[in-house]
């Protein structure tokens, strides 16, 4: 078996899925949390965050993140987190601050509004690539960091397309004169943007998917996402059609007790229990189904797009490989609700860590050289470039 890296840190190495001549090394990813650890962890956040007005978020940060990345095993060692709370803290300020000055512009005219977007537009994708940049320059595996290695021109080609739908609404919005209600005119301009979003969404999410995948490193190892738009959209159209088959099941039982209900009204002695009988079936299913609309396609779209994404990203030499199923996936997020609407949300850090495990343990690394020799390749050339990405621009993480 070859175990050869090209150590030139300029040079991208490309994804090689076909070739299958040398031979896989597997490296299983497993998650040791618990939902008690972590429910202990959560609490003492959630409190402390209550106290000190949510000022105590970046340390909260800190310690989730320590407890999932110590508890993350990759062929049997533990990711580390090293981020600092007090270097997170001002990204969370900085958010916090873009966030009141937009939500305070708006009331005031639709032109302040306007020019407060403009600003958070500009901003935000500078601020996500020095996000990305933090989070993984803090991020190491048997002791090696990982790195960002996505520039601000790529951040703003992959997010600006974001900012437009909402650009738009908000400029016609500036011509449109104080009144209780917006002119005809306007809302069915927000119709047409809307559903112009709509038909474009997967490609802004490729977009977006595409500029992150594309720029992981570790060493002189850089990933690839070898995947086109269209593949998105697959996705999207069917979880579409989940979520139309959900409401379509949901609008035919309720048909069906109401005509049932209706049925019975011509029957002696129960009109009135039948079609009374009838009407509450139809409003619990129609509750129900209510729920069944939130929890049945976010399950699908999370297991067909992880797969998507993480086994079509990686390199000649690493790559990865998902295969998260949506059904034991929709168990235990319908397992989940119920539990936390039993408990009044207290089940919530039990439902995370479980949901956390599965989608983990769905990914294995799939590697064509031996770990000794990619990390002793990685340590040779990981010095220059760890300094570089803990402080590109203010260091930041805010939360992405």
């Amino acid at each position: 078996m070859s175990s050869s890296i090209n150590t030139d840190p300029p040079t991208r190495q490309r994804l090689s899925f076909g070739s299958e001549q040398i031979r896989d090394h597997l490296l299983d990813i497993r998650f040791t949390g618990s939902g008690s650890e972590y429910f202990r962890i959560w609490i003492v956040n959630l409190l402390l965050m209550l106290v000190t007005l949510s000022l105590y978020y970046p340390w909260a940060k800190v310690r989730r993140l320590r407890y999932f990345y110590g508890n993350t095993l990759v062929d049997g060692q533990p990711l580390d987190f090293h981020g600092k709370p007090l270097m997170m803290l001002r990204g969370y300020l900085l958010v916090a601050l873009l966030l009141v000055l937009y939500s305070t512009a708006g009331n005031f005219s639709p032109v302040a509004g306007l020019a407060a977007f403009v600003i958070v537009a500009l901003i935000w994708p500078a601020l996500l690539k020095s996000s990305m940049q933090f989070r993984l320059a803090n991020t190491s595996w048997r002791g090696l960091r990982f790195r960002f290695m996505g520039t601000v021109a790529g951040a703003y080609k992959a997010m600006l397309p974001l900012f437009v739908p909402g650009g738009l609404m908000l400029a016609a919005l500036v011509g449109v004169p104080d009144e209780l209600e917006p002119p005809m005119w306007y809302s069915a301009f927000v119709g047409v943007v809307t559903l112009a979003s709509l038909l474009v969404l997967p490609w802004l999410w490729f977009k977006l998917k595409h500029y992150q995948h594309q720029n992981y490193a570790l060493g002189p190892l850089q990933t690839e996402l070898r995947t086109g738009v269209w593949a998105f959209y697959k996705v999207f159209l069917k979880t579409a059609g989940v979520f139309l088959g959900v409401v379509a099941v949901i609008v035919g039982l309720m048909f069906v007790l109401g005509g049932l209900g209706l049925a019975s009204v011509g029957m002696p002695g129960r009109s009135g229990a039948g079609l009374g009988a009838a009407i509450l079936a139809s409003v619990l299913i129609g509750l129900v189904g209510l729920l069944a609309i939130q929890i049945v396609p976010r399950p699908y779209f999370t297991s067909r797009m992880q797969n998507l994404l993480w086994s079509r990203t990686g390199n000649q030499s690493m790559r990865f490989r998902s295969k998260l199923r949506f059904r034991p996936l929709l168990m235990l997020t319908l397992k989940n609700w119920v539990l936390m609407l039993l408990t009044l949300g207290l089940y919530w850090p039990f439902a995370i860590v479980a949901v956390t495990r599965m989608r983990l343990e769905a990914v294995t690394v799939v590697t064509r050289v031996d770990p000794a020799d990619l990390l002793e390749h990685a340590r040779t050339n990981e010095g220059e470039a760890a300094g570089d990405a803990a402080g590109d621009l203010f260091g930041l993480d805010i939360g992405l």
